[in-house]
């Protein structure tokens, strides 16, 4: 069987492989990425990587650190933070882009480090947005990019691979953005969660790299671990053209010029070159396995809106506007949509106008190098003159901090990625998604509206799962002294797709001494306020199906360790918060079987019960037992077992660090 290109560049990246040992979708990895990217939480991952007991880098010119979340917050906390944040970066010699230069995903964009072909992580969930330039990204956690920092590498499993076919021509005024919005809003019954997905068509050559990087960004909305594009003459006319624009600029503002030629170390026309020979071998073999095949007809998109508050809910614009959804506040920020197309597409629709009175409208860059392109030609004031609020490069309202939230009752419209209940600011707001063009349109209207009339489509698309043959194993190895079997009785949490943002809310997640004993306190206080009340020490929480979706924050996994709970069970489970689980010694196990006869026993009134039913799940054979019913689970490998063993990565590490 042939490789996927997500096998190929994974193998490139794989570390300790024996000679001719071929890679594929399931394999447990130790892989060396090429660059590892932290931002703000660098102040959580720098205590984690000298817990480990390392005084620096394994590799510096591996590391690149952004700071991009929280820098409107002008408070001396945050200041100091920040402050130690960059002398770390100086000391240990690693890359740095200070606060205002943009977002941590553009920036690894502009500067070359996302490179098609090769294996970038960060520790964000929207690392998945290198895919638009062919360069595999996927979400690591704090205690990985530690990890990587200290020995230059981590673990991974391959992921199984999902084709996406974009066949056709998109209609004028279709956007990367509704292209996404109908992928994850038609095929919205987690066709590709936790899959690593691969682009393919002849519809992939109406796209232009910004559309790419936004489809590949909101993958990670649709539920999937990466979203590759594939390496194409498109990619190679914006890397050729990034190369001269920087060459035009100078080296100023670039974190390293190690060659000290006076040329971009990354983007430069030799690497160019050599990308372009190597582009026939960066391509899926013919024969590679893809357990789902979706195909979508670009032809049949009219633009849409997505929400409220879930991307798995879309509307077509010429529908929705009819309803005339008022609206109190507009968004053109984040890094899925706020690059100098986005910023003109926006301009276009309020030239010359004003927004609506009873509105406000606010924007940001996705970096000081887009704003400053904006400015050139002249789009940034048109905005500015149309009544828009500017905000610095960088994220902000997209994550719930700095100026601008949602307030109790408000509706609001974004360009950005996410519409999670509470995300943006009051969990008693709604949220809808949209293209730069419509949320601009809206701004100005002061109702969910489009600039211009689209006829209404019916979107053809298919789904095609394969099947790989392979047999479950029905036992396994245990290690010592991890148990042979756990008992305890069943806490059931109905919610499919329930967010980190529930579990743990995100005006929490840059408080960094939030001790333990407090994060047991705050657990789930957007989904259910009383639940630390109802959870006892011992027991086995179950919860539905995509179970931790969204931010890549990890103390959604620690917090319910705190509570006392020893296993945590879901029909499926976002593989980011699985891995934060596990990373933190916190075990989980999917059962879809016995979370659908969970969900038939006691519906969903509740959202959190005691069920009374009492369980054990034994390891050896891979078997959940109640007194009714037996259910298989895939069984716990030794890799993950000593992580449990362990108590986490980070003691993981220590032990071989010293070894």
């Amino acid at each position: 069987m042939g490789q996927t290109l997500t096998e190929k560049i994974a193998q490139k990246f794989t570390f300790g492989l024996d000679e001719g040992h071929v890679i594929h979708s399931g394999y447990y990895i130790s892989i060396k990425p090429a660059y590892v990217m932290t931002h703000d939480n660098t102040g959580a991952v720098i205590p984690k990587f000298r817990s480990i007991g390392a005084s620096k880098l394994f590799n510096p010119r591996q590391v690149v650190i952004t700071l991009d979340h929280d820098i409107q917050n002008r408070g001396e906390k945050n200041l100091i933070k920040y402050k130690r944040i960059e002398e770390f970066a100086g000391l240990m010699g690693a890359d740095f882009y200070p606060a205002g230069r943009g977002i941590g995903h553009q920036i690894m964009c502009e500067e070359g480090y996302a490179w098609p072909g090769t294996l970038v992580v960060a520790s964000d969930s929207h690392s998945n947005m290198y895919g638009g330039l062919g360069c595999l990204g996927t979400p690591i956690v704090r205690t990985d990019a530690a990890a990587i920092w200290a020995t230059g590498r981590t673990w991974w499993q391959i992921p199984p691979a999902a084709k996406v076919e974009l066949k056709g021509k998109p209609n004028k005024g279709v956007t990367g953005k509704d292209i996404i919005i109908v992928l994850a809003g038609f095929f919205n019954k987690d066709e590709v969660l936790n899959h690593a997905i691969e682009f393919t068509g002849d519809g992939i050559k109406q796209l232009s790299i910004d559309q790419r990087l936004t489809i590949a960004n909101m993958t990670t909305e649709w539920g999937a671990l990466t979203g590759l594009f594939p390496i194409d003459e498109i990619t190679i006319e914006w890397l050729r053209k990034r190369a001269e624009f920087i060459l035009q600029r100078g080296l100023e503002g670039v974190a390293s010029d190690i060659d000290g030629k006076g040329e971009h170390p990354r983007l430069n026309s030799t690497r160019i070159e050599k990308l372009k020979k190597e582009i026939q071998f960066l391509q899926a073999d013919s024969d590679a396995f893809y357990s789902k095949e979706l195909t979508i007809d670009l032809s049949s998109i009219e633009p849409q809106i997505s929400g409220p508050n879930s991307v798995k809910i879309i509307s077509p614009v010429s529908l929705i506007q009819k309803k005339k959804i008022k609206i109190n506040k507009a968004y053109l920020v984040s890094c899925v949509n706020s690059r100098v197309d986005d910023l003109s597409q926006a301009a276009e629709v309020l030239r010359n106008k004003r927004i609506a009175e009873e509105v406000k409208f606010y924007i940001s860059a996705a970096s000081s190098e887009v704003q400053s392109e904006s400015e050139k030609r002249g789009d940034w004031q048109v905005l500015l003159n149309a009544g828009a609020i500017p905000l610095p490069p960088g994220c902000g309202p997209c994550i719930g901090m700095g100026m601008g939230l949602l307030e109790d009752g408000e509706v609001g419209i974004s360009a950005t990625n996410r519409n999670f209940k509470g995300r943006m600011g009051s969990p008693k707001a709604d949220t809808y998604l949209a293209s730069p063009a419509i949320v601009a349109a809206s701004a100005l209207n002061g109702f969910i509206s489009s600039p211009e009339h689209f006829p209404q489509k019916k979107i053809l698309g298919e789904l095609k799962t394969n099947s790989s043959g392979k047999t479950k194993p029905t036992s396994v190895k245990i290690i010592e002294n991890f148990p042979e079997s756990i008992s305890g009785e069943i806490v059931f949490c109905h919610q499919d797709n329930l967010n980190t943002d529930g579990i743990y809310p995100g005006k929490y997640t840059y408080q960094d001494d939030i001790t333990p004993e407090r994060q047991a306190e705050i657990v789930m206080e957007n989904y259910e306020p009383e639940f630390s009340k109802i959870i006892r020490k011992g027991d086995i929480l179950v919860g539905g199906f995509n179970f931790g979706i969204g931010s890549s924050r990890e103390q959604a996994a620690t917090a319910l360790k705190y509570c006392g709970i020893q296993l945590l069970i879901a029909g499926s489970f976002n593989e980011t918060y699985k891995r934060n689980a596990l990373n933190n010694g916190f075990l989980t196990i999917e059962s879809p079987q016995l979370v659908s006869d969970l969900k038939k026993e006691f519906g969903n009134e509740k959202l959190t019960v005691r069920t009374g039913i009492n369980i054990k799940v034994d390891f050896l054979k891979s078997i959940i037992t109640t007194s009714l019913k037996k259910y298989t689970i895939d069984s716990i490998g030794i890799a993950a077992q000593e992580l449990i063993v362990c108590g986490g990565l980070e003691e993981w590490m220590k032990l071989n660090l010293h070894k």
